[in-house]
């Protein structure tokens, strides 16, 4: 199976996959990306209101072939 790295961003904060998962194809690997935002949101809500978070998926090569990102943006009214 190939290996798959997903590097993960909250704002400055970057975390690069040195491990990755081996998975079927690429469509399972942006599947996994996808569920980690939400959770990466979640985690990081009690530390402000206007964040972006971000995932990017690197191939065995070390080509990045997805990215994609959440913005979490709350104010009081």
């Amino acid at each position: 199976m190939p290996r798959f790295f997903i590097d993960t961003a909250d704002g400055d904060d970057v975390v690069r996959d040195e491990v990755g998962h081996e998975l079927p194809d690429p469509k399972r690997a942006r599947i996994m990306a996808l569920d980690a935002l939400p959770d990466m949101a979640r985690d990081s809500i009690p530390d402000g209101d206007c964040r972006t978070f971000a995932v990017s998926i690197r191939n065995a090569d070390g080509k990045v072939i997805y990215h994609a990102s959440l913005a979490l943006s709350g104010s009081w009214a």
